[in-house]
């Protein structure tokens, strides 16, 4: 079981890694400089950030809709990813939560 566990941690720390090189590659090609997530805490802080901005600009689509500025395809899409988004925060939320349990179940 606690092999499991290291190798999920190794895991992790393996697509942190690709995930942290991506970025910095797509930064550097844009010429915009961002700052280094330090672990899972700033991951997951990023990615609550993008959901929270997604929401936002759906709303504004949605706003610009009802006022004839925007496309109702325009409207459709942004409520969609963000839809999407939220989606995938609360299967985030629920994994960590059933491994959190599961831990706590482990015997010592």
């Amino acid at each position: 079981m606690i092999s499991n566990v290291s190798n999920a941690l190794s895991a992790y720390q393996q697509a942190l890694s690709r995930i942290n090189a991506g970025e910095q590659k797509m930064a550097a090609a844009a010429g915009v400089e961002q700052p280094q997530p330090q672990g899972f805490g700033d991951m997951v802080k990023a990615a609550a950030e993008d959901v929270v901005n997604l929401h936002k600009q759906a709303e504004v689509t949605s706003i610009a809709g009802m006022q004839g500025k925007a496309d109702i395809q325009d409207v459709v899409l942004a409520v969609s990813n963000a839809e999407v988004a939220l989606e995938t925060v609360v299967a985030v939320r629920d994994t960590a939560i059933r491994a959190y349990n599961t831990i706590m179940q482990m015997p010592i």
